[in-house]
């Protein structure tokens, strides 16, 4: 992450990310891509050196030697785990151990892997949402449906790739310790009938069912209500266990990574009003639960 001088802004370039068999991701960007190769390159050179073929090293992982072949050349983006097997396989001692947050990074566009940093390291994050329903609650068929409205239209492959980074980053929700994690949304959010009846009717029951973690607080900001904070439109807090808190917003194409104190801080105080204007927690679970029952 890049910090503009004198404002301790971090700023990045806004959202989006294949599985092979759950082989692996395809890097999403030349930048990611050159990190890869290069991966592949070392991964390839070991085995190699170890006069191992791709079938017998394939089989010691637990995958083909077409999915080997994908790693060496940069086509896929192995797991932490695998790149674990690998090195101790090949007797790398650590070296292939060294490229594993490189190599995880690269499943995301550089615009958006500061961000994704942060959801793994935070204690805090809190999301008002006012266009679509937020990358970290979203269901696969949601996903889906999203991308397959892109225009220009998407490939299909770009499409998987993109799903399968997105699903990645609901591991947030199994950490240990749990992060406190607060979403607000607007009412129309909700009822957005992307990809029919039956993808809402999932997304609601999705809904439902995140928000009965202890750690994690939703709630809508309805039609009726007369004041909402959020107007300038959506944004995420992020709050590392340093204390330091990030402030992200995008719009098209563009996303803002801001680390400016005084900006996070008016952030995170805006929040705290739409939270205040928003449904609570309970209020909210029963206006999803009518929404779904309206169905």
């Amino acid at each position: 992450m890049a910090e503009r001088k004198g404002a301790g802004a971090v700023v990045g370039l806004g959202d989006g990310w294949d599985n092979d068999d759950g082989a692996g991701r395809r890097p999403e960007d030349e930048a990611g891509r050159g990190v890869v190769v290069a991966f592949g390159q070392t991964m390839k050179t070991l085995r190699v050196r170890e006069r191992l073929e791709r079938e017998e090293f394939g089989r010691r992982l637990g995958y083909s030697a077409s999915t080997i072949a994908s790693f060496e050349q940069g086509r896929r983006i192995p797991s932490p785990r695998t790149i674990e097997q690998a090195d101790e396989v090949l007797g790398a001692g650590g070296l292939l151990c060294l490229w594993k947050e490189q190599v995880e990074r690269a499943q995301y566009p550089v615009r958006f892997q500061g961000m994704a940093k942060l959801e793994k390291e935070c204690i805090e994050l809190l999301v008002y949402d006012a266009l679509i329903v937020n990358g970290l609650l979203q269901t696969k068929k949601y996903m889906r449906a999203l991308l397959g409205m892109r225009r220009p239209p998407l490939t299909q492959e770009t499409i998987d790739q993109r799903v399968t980074a997105r699903l990645v980053r609901q591991d947030i929700f199994d950490r240990q310790p749990a992060p406190l994690l607060g979403f607000v949304m607007s009412e129309a959010v909700l009822r957005q009938r992307y990809g029919g009846k039956g993808v809402l009717s999932g997304r609601l029951e999705h809904l439902l069912l995140i928000g009965q973690k202890r750690n994690i607080e939703i709630q809508v900001m309805p039609f009726n209500c007369e004041d909402n904070a959020g107007v300038n439109g959506p944004f995420t807090v992020a709050t590392r266990k340093d204390g330091k808190k990030f402030v992200y917003s995008e719009a098209h194409a563009i996303s803002t990574l801001e680390a400016d104190p005084e900006q996070t801080a008016l952030a995170a105080a805006r929040y705290g009003i739409i939270r205040s204007q928003a449904l609570s927690p309970r209020e909210s679970s029963q206006f999803i639960e009518k929404l779904l029952g309206e169905l």
